[in-house]
């Protein structure tokens, strides 16, 4: 009767809250509006996916596939930022729109590459400690006279298009532990939509709706059911509370909105991705069932937050499949007659086509090798889970194909109504999962629930070698009519850039190992390659100015591939951080100046001193905090320290002023490094060092540099 109660109370008080929620201004009249938004005007790229639907396909065709041979640099501008780049430019009225690393934000000049103005909301470095994947902003979204830009500790900013100052500041995060946001906004008939990232903390994921005159929030739409105890606030999350079990709350309960959102004029609808029930492993929670809306595309009316319908891609999520890959519109035939579609490739290695105003499932087909199915329901869509991808139930490592880089992660793909296909940046890579027992949630790091220690990569030449040959990825042309690839470009390795598509038969696509190329859109051949010195995860974009076509892409490597797979980060080479805007086009002669050698330290660590038991305590630790940042069994990316090269590692004290003290916690020092008291003893950290002490002298061995 209680519970009755305070469900009643509950829902009373959201009816009573919604006639008093500050109602949106309307919709712009001047600079960007909706119906430029939805038909950009000639030559310009205007939000994320350049238009609404995501297509991310250029109807420029000056530069084409008999021509694209004589492109080359015609501006290039370096960043200050030597973090992972994932943004993709905006341009509009002969400004050029980007983001870097830390979401500060530059306007150029789209034809001479001069900066006009810059904006840096001077994100506090620790932020980096709860970001999972590297301080990237993936870009801006532009209405009215305004540019929007979400920044990683949390806040929706609007600054004036022309000059950069300041209009309003919005904080969009419930707190400053567990939430981040890396994504560009997006824009739906004068609201401001961004989620949020955060479900390998404590975070509820949602999707919130801000005026875009005012900055006050209009609606927010939970992915997850909160405490049953207070009541949900919506009947879509009534329903979802039944799919869950133990005590999901406490921890949140993940089903971040990080990256995808889709605005459809058609329908009125936004649609979108969620992320991965929190935390992956069930059983650390006591979580049973599918986990609603988590790993799932959901969709709500855009002017109310008001659900609609979705569809789960991955029930019972516990192998961070996220459904947070961006969600393409398309217009395409199908059994005779002509569907609006929405196509969505997430993490887990299915391409899907469902009907975007209704999420009715049409068809999916696997693009990517998979092994936590034996199949798909060809009628619902539901997937046939295999019993050994269950590994908390088994007890046992579960290599896990895909991993947690997903089958296609966040860099986008393009869709081109000229050939009917989708290009999709793929990665064929494994991982190894493994329930933790006896695991207890912490104030700091990571809430998984995994054994990393047990499974990280061992010092022994086979293995490694084995898993090196078979992490690799690709270029995909895939027919989303058909459920079958056209055509596929293999890459070295993972991690590549998103796509893009023209009206010129071409896919332009940067990649992991330092190339920008662009390929026949048709069948596949390479047409084009510039070397840009350093991995390119971003997505190109196209502009044109005074008849002239230009192709813009951000180059940088960093990210969840850099930062957390060890000796796996450099499969596609070497690969170093050189943050720059490259921008192209016919007949240019700009060169790169030569890049600066990379040090080759080698390996020289003190001799162990301590004991196996203790070494063993510390790799677990390790790997439960600082794998996020410094690798799987502390090999590092190009970005942040490899601590087998440390020179802390012979400095017990140092080692403790740092980790336990914050001595290198911003602003006095460091790149977001903070205090990991609040769950790691002095004794706790000194394992740490000695368990790295092991691995430097483990590699060392097999004549590492």
């Amino acid at each position: 009767m209680m519970r009755l109660f305070a469900r009643t109370a509950l829902m009373l008080g959201v009816a009573l809250l919604a006639s008093c929620t500050p109602r949106a201004s309307g919709p712009a009249t001047e600079g960007v509006t909706d119906a430029m938004l939805t038909t950009p005007p000639e030559g310009e790229w205007l939000s994320y996916g350049r238009d609404p639907s995501e297509q991310r396909f250029s109807p420029l065709k000056a530069v084409n596939d008999g021509n694209v041979s004589q492109l080359g640099l015609a501006w290039a501008a370096d960043m200050e930022t030597a973090r992972g780049q994932e943004a993709t430019p905006l341009m509009h009225d002969g400004t050029l729109y980007v983001t870097t690393a830390w979401s500060i934000l530059k306007a150029y000049d789209a034809k001479t590459g001069r900066l006009k103005w810059s904006y840096d909301p001077k994100v506090p470095r620790e932020t980096l400690v709860r970001a999972c994947c590297d301080a990237v902003n993936r870009g801006v979204a532009l209405y009215g006279t305004s540019v929007y830009l979400a920044t990683l500790d949390g806040r929706l900013i609007s600054l004036k298009q022309s000059n950069g100052a300041l209009m309003w500041s919005a904080l969009v995060v419930p707190n400053q532990q567990d939430y981040t946001i890396t994504g560009a906004p997006r824009i739906a008939n004068g609201l401001v939509l961004i989620g949020s990232g955060g479900a390998e903390y404590k975070a509820r994921g949602f999707l919130a709706a801000y005026d875009h005159r005012t900055g006050e929030q209009i609606w927010r739409f939970h992915t997850v059911p909160g405490n049953p105890a207070d009541g949900q606030e919506s009947a879509a999350l009534e329903k979802a509370e039944k799919t869950w079990a133990g005590k999901w709350w406490e921890l949140g309960g993940g089903g971040t909105v990080w990256d995808s959102i889709t605005y459809d004029a058609k329908t009125g609808l936004v649609l979108f991705g969620t992320g991965n029930a929190e935390p992956w492993n069930p059983a650390a929670a006591g979580r049973q069932g599918d986990s609603l809306y988590t790993s799932s595309v959901v969709a709500v009316r855009a002017d109310t937050g008001e659900y609609v319908w979705h569809f789960q891609e991955t029930p019972e999520d516990r192998w961070d499949y996220d459904s947070n890959a961006q969600i393409t519109l398309a217009d395409i035939e199908i059994g005779g007659k002509m569907r609006h579609v929405a196509l969505h490739a997430p993490k887990n290695g299915y391409f899907y086509v469902l009907d975007a105003g209704t999420g009715e499932f049409l068809s999916a087909g696997a693009f990517s090798p998979q092994n936590w199915t034996t199949g798909i329901d060809a009628k619902t869509g539901r997937p046939a889970i295999n019993p050994e991808a269950r590994y908390e139930k088994t007890g046992k490592p579960f290599i896990g194909m895909p991993g947690v880089a997903g089958a296609h992660s966040w860099q986008p793909m393009s869709y081109s109504p000229a050939t009917g296909l989708v290009y999709i940046p793929a990665n064929i890579a494994a991982f190894p999962y493994l329930a933790a027992q006896g695991w207890k949630p912490s104030e700091i790091g990571f809430q998984l629930g995994l054994d990393s220690a047990a499974v990280a990569m061992p010092a022994v030449p086979q293995v490694r070698a084995g898993a090196m040959t078979a992490t690799t990825g690709a270029l995909l042309a895939w027919d989303p009519k058909t459920q079958k690839a056209a055509w596929s470009v293999p890459h070295a390795g993972p991690f590549n850039g998103g796509t893009l598509a023209t009206a010129g038969n071409l896919v332009f696509q940067g990649d992991a190992a330092g190339n920008f190329s662009a390929y026949a859109a048709d069948k596949g051949r390479k047409l084009w390659s510039f070397p840009v010195q350093t991995g390119a995860i971003a997505a190109p974009m196209s502009y044109a100015i005074d008849g002239d076509q230009y192709v813009a892409i951000l180059v940088g490597w960093g990210g969840l591939w850099d930062q957390f797979s060890g000796v796996l980060a450099h499969k596609s080479g070497a690969t170093r951080n050189i943050s720059r805007l490259l921008v192209f086009k016919l007949g240019a002669k700009g060169q790169l100046p030569a890049p600066v050698p990379l040090s080759k330290l080698p390996l020289d660590p003190p001799a162990f001193t301590g004991t196996k038991e203790q070494a063993a305590l510390g790799a677990g630790f390790y790997a439960r905090y600082c794998t996020a940042c410094h690798g799987d069994a502390a090999v590092a990316g190009g970005l942040n320290p490899d601590l087998r090269r440390s020179a802390v590692l012979g400095n017990p004290k140092t080692m403790q002023a740092i980790v336990h003290d914050g001595a290198l916690s911003p602003p006095g020092g460091g790149n977001g490094m903070v205090s990991f008291k609040s769950a790691l003893k002095p004794a706790d950290i000194e394992s740490i060092r000695q368990y790295l002490v092991v691995r430097a002298n483990e590699d060392k061995a097999l004549g590492e540099r």
